[in-house]
């Protein structure tokens, strides 16, 4: 038997599903700026902070890894991506960005702005507290 949220509850979630559709609508807006797919601008930003094995950017992204074979190789075509041995394990394939790959994401991040403007209305406290908040509701 199903209970019902209390009406906080329903308008918290309500907010969060807002917030998300908003960051996702924007990600795909910026991404279409660069002539990329929303799932190739964000393997993109993920791999502008350090190359990663092919297995763990599917984890991340919550697909399958064949999935990100495909984007990883039309990142490629376009120069962003390239693969390469991993220096710990070399039956492991890193995925990382070329030097235009970098400068590509860096424009994607600075494009932006939904998710920087509100947070700049917060202070560093509050932006703290509610960084807090979402890791514990996911665990982290």
């Amino acid at each position: 038997m199903a209970t019902r949220m209390d009406p906080l509850t329903v308008e918290v979630v309500e907010l969060i599903g807002s917030v998300v559709a908003r960051y996702h609508e924007e990600y795909e807006r910026a991404a279409a700026e660069h002539a990329l797919t929303g799932a190739q601008a964000r393997v993109l930003g993920l791999l502008s902070l350090e190359p990663v094995p092919m297995r763990q950017i599917a984890r991340k992204l919550k697909c399958e890894p064949s999935n990100v074979t495909g984007i990883i190789d039309r990142l490629e075509a376009r120069g962003l991506v390239e693969r390469r041995p991993d220096p710990a394990d070399r039956r492991v394939k890193l995925a990382a960005p070329t030097e235009e790959g970098l400068r590509t994401a860096a424009r994607l991040r600075d494009s932006l702005d939904f998710a920087r403007e509100p947070l700049a209305q917060l202070s560093s406290d509050e932006r703290t507290v509610l960084r807090d908040l979402l890791r514990r509701m996911l665990g982290q």
